[in-house]
């Protein structure tokens, strides 16, 4: 649950789509909506506090445009949807079901605490919709079945920069490379490809002899 609510939605590794088996899909979203009436709400500032506000009030228009987009597009608000009455940029933290994998919505990065849940009849057909979005910074796969595990981190599993198993998305090691593909960019920070970012590069060839030797044996005379 707090990869979806963390920092009110607004981090860069925030779940915003969650890939169900049609099998448990009632099942987690009843148990989300569970979770998600007892967060605590209130002051970031607050070490009790697990959930606050947005940063600016167009994050909040931006929330408010997305919630609608959703339903326009054929999904249900099953939790939350709404701006808060109290004084800061507080909105609900909100689940919504019922849409299509490539809803242009569900595509679309709006940096909200908005989690589009999505049936799915199978881990092929899952793997495929995790793919087929712009943004590859984070994924995880939830499973205890070791094929699935092995072909999630392979070449035909995952295509994003961080591929997690039984971690949620916004959960990084900090001793691995941090970086996303596709839209999200190339280019990793800490970890062992940290020292790319702050040096340049050389080949740097050297002759210890006296004469200039050519390649493959070539000879003037």
């Amino acid at each position: 649950m707090f990869a979806c609510i963390g920092t009110a939605g607004q981090r860069c590794t925030t779940t915003r789509r969650l890939i169900v088996h049609e099998k448990l899909h009632d099942q987690v979203v009843e148990k989300l909506i569970n979770a998600y009436k007892q967060l605590r709400v209130g002051d970031p500032l607050e070490p009790s506090t697990l959930y606050g506000p947005l940063h600016t009030k167009d994050a909040v228009g931006m929330f408010q445009r997305a919630v609608e987009a959703a339903k326009a597009q054929g999904g249900t608000v099953v939790c939350g949807g709404k701006t808060m009455q109290r004084e800061g940029n507080y909105v609900e933290p909100t689940i919504v079901v019922g849409l299509k994998h490539d809803a242009d919505i569900v595509l679309k990065e709006t940096f909200a605490p908005i989690l589009y849940v999505i049936k799915t009849q199978g881990f092929e057909e899952a793997v495929q919709w995790n793919n087929e979005v712009k943004q590859g910074l984070s994924s995880s796969l939830f499973t205890q079945n070791l094929n699935h595990l092995f072909r999630w981190i392979g070449p035909k599993g995952s295509d994003c920069g961080l591929i997690n198993v039984n971690i949620p998305t916004s959960g990084a090691e900090i001793g691995g490379a941090f970086g996303g593909e596709k839209h999200t960019g190339g280019g990793r920070e800490s970890g062992s490809d940290s020292w790319k970012q702050y040096m340049r590069r050389s080949t740097c060839t050297i002759n210890f002899g006296k004469q200039l030797p050519l390649a493959q044996g070539i000879k003037f005379e």
